[in-house]
């Protein structure tokens, strides 16, 4: 997290860029640690676009796949640990849920074994709880980041019309 806060930092000085206009995206791994921006920058950005993401750990590896636990256990830490089920708490985006001030556009596929529907739903319902700004893209028919054309698509424009709504026009 400190090297996208020294990343920001650095993108504020190019003369270029304009600041007011800066945004974060990621899938997968990627999309986790769009919702982790999202908890430490939210005023530093426009918007967050967070595809098939991990919201908490420990959700996540309870509710992936069978065949992927052990993996993602090795990778991420043993939930069934106490210590480590408290540190993935601690540094899981739902858990500061609370600091995300800006509009989040999620994509998920409903039949995804790697990271699960329910890691987009819980945030959604604790951001929209809170007054947040969610558009909400699940594709039912569709898996761990879309392959069918027409998701693949729709997620495409839905893009677009976020970006343009939280970069160039008004935003939320």
């Amino acid at each position: 997290m400190k090297d996208i806060g020294a990343f920001l930092d650095a993108l504020v000085k190019d003369p270029t860029l304009d600041p007011a206009r800066f945004a974060v995206t990621g899938v997968s791994y990627g999309g986790y640690m769009c919702y982790a921006t999202a908890t430490h920058y939210s005023p530093r950005l426009k918007g967050a676009n967070c595809y098939v993401a991990i919201s908490n750990f420990v959700t996540f590896l309870e509710n992936t796949q069978s065949y992927r636990r052990d993996l993602r256990r090795v990778e991420y830490g043993d939930e069934r640990d106490p210590k480590q089920r408290a540190k993935l708490i601690e540094i899981s985006p739902l858990t500061s849920v609370d600091k995300i001030n800006l509009p989040l556009l999620i994509a998920t596929g409903g039949n995804d074994p790697r990271v699960p529907a329910s890691e987009a739903d819980q945030i959604i319902k604790a951001v929209r709880g809170k007054g947040g700004t969610v558009w909400h893209l699940l594709a039912q028919n569709d898996g761990h980041v879309f392959r069918k054309k027409e998701n693949e698509d729709y997620y495409f424009w839905a893009s677009v019309l976020f970006w343009k709504q939280m970069l160039l026009g008004g935003g939320r």
